[in-house]
Order: C-alpha cells, then sequence, then structure tokens
C-alpha cells in the first residue's frame, strides 16, 4: 500500500475573508498579509523535499502554492498542478455574499441562524445542504456534490505515477473545505467551531483507501 505524506496549507488572507464574505468558486487577491503568511509558511516549509504539488485552479490557491514553493530550498518543483476537484464548496447564488447572511437565510428556516448553530445541531454536511436549499437557483453544491468532486482530487494525487511510498506532497487548500475534511476523517479529535487560519498547516496521510489526520491547523 502507497503512503503519501499531504502538507495541506490553506491559501493565504484575501480580501473576501477580511470582508467577510462566502468565497467558493469566486476569487478575490490575497491582501499584503495574505502575501507575508504565504511567505512565512514558505520559510516553515524551506526545508520540506516535495515530489509534487497541488492547488486549486482559484488565484488565491495558486499564488499561495507558488510562494511556498519559491521559498522551499529542497525540491525541484517550482509550479502546482491545479485542478477545480481542489475548489473550495460552491456556493451558488451566495458566492461573495456577506457570510453571516447567507448562513441565517439557510439555517433561520430551520431555527438555526448561523454557521455554528447548524454544525452543532447536525453537521457540515447539513449546512451544505441547507444552503443548496436556500439558493433561489440550487446551484450551490450539496454534501454529496461536494464530495463527489472533491474526492476526485484525491483520486488524481492517487494517480500520479510518478509518486512513491512516502513522498511529500503540497496541497493548497480552502477554509471550509479543511473543516469538512476534519469532519470526515479526524473521528471528532478537532474542535470545529474555529476556522482553520490563512497559512495553517494541517498533516494528512493519504492511503490507496483512506486518509489519515496527522495535525490539523498548525
Amino acid at each position: 500500500m502507497t503512503k503519501l505524506n499531504l502538507y495541506v496549507v490553506r491559501h493565504g488572507q484575501t480580501y473576501f475573508n477580511i470582508y467577510n464574505k462566502l468565497q467558493g468558486w469566486s476569487n478575490s487577491p490575497l491582501t499584503q498579509k495574505g502575501i507575508d503568511g504565504a511567505k512565512t509558511t514558505g520559510e516553515r516549509l524551506a526545508d520540506v523535499h516535495f515530489d509534487a504539488a497541488y492547488c486549486s485552479d482559484t488565484t488565491r490557491a495558486m499564488d499561495t502554492a507558488k510562494l511556498i514553493l519559491a521559498a522551499n530550498k529542497a525540491s525541484e518543483v517550482t509550479d502546482p498542478i491545479t485542478a477545480p476537484f481542489f475548489r473550495e464548496e460552491f456556493y451558488g447564488y451566495f458566492e461573495g455574499n456577506d457570510m453571516s447572511q447567507a448562513w441565517y437565510l439557510a439555517g433561520a428556516p430551520h431555527g438555526l441562524p448561523t454557521f455554528k448553530d447548524i454544525v452543532a445541531k447536525y453537521s457540515i454536511g447539513k449546512a451544505k445542504d441547507y444552503l443548496k436549499d436556500a439558493d433561489p437557483f440550487h446551484q450551490a453544491e450539496n454534501n454529496d456534490e461536494y464530495w463527489q468532486r472533491v474526492d476526485q482530487g484525491f483520486e488524481l494525487i492517487r494517480s500520479n505515477n510518478t509518486l512513491k511510498d512516502n513522498d511529500n506532497v503540497l496541497l493548497i487548500s480552502h477554509g471550509n473545505t479543511l473543516l469538512s475534511l476534519m469532519e470526515r476523517y479526524a473521528g471528532g479529535k478537532y474542535d470545529l467551531s474555529t476556522r482553520p487560519a490563512n497559512g495553517s498547516l494541517t498533516r494528512l496521510t493519504l492511503t490507496d483507501d483512506d486518509i489519515v489526520v496527522e495535525s490539523y491547523n498548525q
């Protein structure tokens, strides 16, 4: 069984992050703090030999990946492999909307006016389902649609025949995706009421048929 060491980093801070706007498939640039944070994460990982790098095809993820790889002293990898499979949850009609307002519209009909309320009673997956229900176009991803896409991203990494057992892979990810991964694979080990920090590091072991969480949001 091949095991790969995934270094999963949340992208640097963006303008939508500081404006408290939902940012799934939509995009906003990294702030200067986001650029500096990505460089700091790159310094933390400068001596890790990466055998491949992946990210979504959003500029915030690609820019973060390139800043981290530029700071790396141990690898020959200079550019990430991009794929839509690694994108954040698609929020449909609510893309770019105020985050608190969007989750209110999703959860309030169920007596749960905030994202944290929905997650506390049910799950992050249920929050996805509620948001799709509230979307007047019903184009936001529900939980099943989300995982059908994201799972293809991990299969893309597994199918890379240049990677060998115990190789290191950099993956630039997104806030709700990291929360979703922890909910699905961490077995309740972490407090998911707080979002992972921009530039934070999460360690996963990717096997042929599973994902094991080694550490989160460090």
